[in-house]
């Protein structure tokens, strides 16, 4: 029994190995407090919404985790969700054209530049490349594929948005800056980004690169990994070019901030806005499809590019329920939409018609 008893342990033991390999370089750094406090959003230890917000798991998120866990539900795609791969010979930036990869990993190409946001090639989103929530669709490009970036602007430092394999990869593989929320730049040095390519923003800041503006502006959501919380900020992003502008939500609950956005940098040509991982279990930290509808029209938002949904399994509603939802409040409110499948690049000026193509795999 004693010899059972320890083979069991050690293969558990052999388990938790396994599994954490890895993992304390993915959690990051720790943010330097005196850079964090020149920020109105950060006192008593941590940043906060403009508006009070529960993320702590209650009743109803702990009945929303068994249904994760356990439900039913389609929540994956019921084939291959359709890929473009790369486009066969070399694209301009001039004019504005979006390529949205999967999940809220894109390339907003404006005016001439070119800036990636929030890129995740991992096959999960997690500190761990063994455990945690794995990839509905592979990657439609690989990273060799992208053309030069002058920009990589990440919204916040979960797992599905600041990817460690990924930031190292561009480390090595490009030259250009990293803008991110204040506090972000910890989990770069820990990667060993270089401290020239290191930008951090506070709300209503911008830094300028390659003739766009780059805006960090609010969002209401919240930041952590590890057992680490709202250590780092977190923003949506408006990327301003001579001629076009573009709005990327992050993700966020629904507020009453993006009027004000709306009317201090838009109107915008295009927005990206987060869709999916809502739940009834956590309302105030993302928005519903109708709300994304919501907060597009508050911002004067253009063509409505929905994100955030069809790579990543991370809440309890269908897999297409997300899109399907936005493409009837589009219509109901007659709003310019494109859904692209990932890889597929998006002329703001002439956009495709919305097929319906992912209905054919709910």
């Amino acid at each position: 029994m004693k010899k059972t008893t320890g083979a069991m342990l050690g293969l558990a033991a052999a388990g938790v190995a396994w599994a954490v390999r890895g993992v304390p370089a993915a959690l990051g750094g720790t943010p330097d407090p005196a850079l964090l406090r020149r920020s109105p959003r950060f006192h008593d230890g941590k940043f906060h919404n403009v508006r009070k917000t529960s993320t702590t798991p209650d009743a109803e998120s702990a009945g929303v985790l068994r249904e994760f866990l356990f439900g039913g539900g389609r929540r994956k795609p019921s084939g291959p969700v359709p890929l473009v791969g790369p486009p066969s010979a070399p694209t301009s930036a001039e004019g504005l054209h979006i390529t949205w990869y999967g999940h809220a990993s894109s390339l907003v190409e404006i005016d001439g530049a070119r800036v990636l946001l929030d890129p995740i090639w991992s096959d999960r989103c997690s500190p761990s490349e063994r455990v945690g929530p794995k990839r509905l669709h592979p990657v439609p490009h690989e990273l060799a594929d992208l053309p030069p970036i002058d920009a990589i602007v990440i919204s916040h430092d979960h797992y599905d948005h600041l990817d460690l394999p990924t930031v190292r990869a561009l480390t090595e593989s490009e030259t250009a800056p990293f803008v991110v929320p204040l506090g972000l730049g910890a989990h770069l040095r820990r990667w060993n980004v270089p401290e020239s390519r290191i930008v951090e923003l506070d709300w209503d800041e911008t830094h300028e690169v390659a003739g766009i503006k780059l805006t960090a502006t609010a969002a209401q959501h919240f930041s952590g990994r590890g057992f680490k919380r709202d250590n780092t900020l977190w923003a949506s992003w408006v990327v301003a070019g001579p001629q076009h502008r573009v709005f990327y939500s992050g993700d966020t609950g629904y507020f009453d901030g993006y009027t004000d956005i709306g009317a201090t940098y838009g109107p915008f040509d295009a927005s990206l806005v987060q869709i999916g991982a809502y739940s009834v279990g956590w309302p105030d930290i993302h928005m519903t499809p109708e709300e994304g509808v919501r907060a597009h029209l508050s911002l004067d938002g253009g063509l409505l590019i929905p994100v955030h949904w069809a790579t990543f399994n991370l809440s309890v509603h269908d897999w297409s329920e997300p899109v399907d939802r936005v493409w009837r409040e589009t219509k109901a409110h007659d709003i310019k939409l494109a859904v692209p499948r990932p890889g597929e690049r998006v002329d703001v000026n002439d956009p495709p018609a919305v097929d319906g193509w992912w209905q054919a795999l709910a």
